[in-house]
C-alpha cells in the first residue's frame, strides 16, 4: 500500500463553533446549511438576518444555498449575528490518531 501523507502544518480546517460542539467544515454549501439551520432554530427569517448582518438579503440566500464566493468578514458578520463562529485549528491526519 502507498500513503500519501501531507504534513498537517499545511492543513487547516475550519469549524463552526456552538457552545461545546464542533461541526466540521468542508465547504461553502455546509456552512450555508448550518447557517439556515441555526437561523430556523432562532425562529427569525432572511431578512432580519440579513438586515442585522448588513448584507443584502440575496447574499444571504446565496450563502444558504452554498453558492457564490462570500468574503470571509461577510460569513463572519453573518455568523456573529445568529450566534456562531469561526474556528480555524489544526486538522488531524487520520494516521495521526492511529
Amino acid at each position: 500500500m502507498c500513503y500519501d501523507f501531507i504534513s498537517p502544518v499545511l492543513k487547516i480546517v475550519v469549524f463552526l463553533h456552538r457552545k461545546s460542539q464542533y461541526i466540521s467544515i468542508m465547504d461553502l454549501k455546509e456552512i450555508g446549511q448550518e447557517i439556515k439551520a441555526r437561523r430556523a432554530t432562532l425562529g427569525v427569517n432572511q431578512r432580519t438576518v440579513a438586515e442585522l448582518s448588513g448584507v443584502a438579503v440575496n447574499t444571504l440566500v446565496a450563502i444558504e444555498r452554498g453558492e457564490g464566493n462570500p468574503q470571509i468578514t461577510t460569513l463572519i458578520g453573518i455568523l456573529d449575528t445568529i450566534g456562531l463562529q469561526f474556528e480555524v485549528k489544526p486538522k488531524v491526519m487520520e494516521y495521526e490518531t492511529m
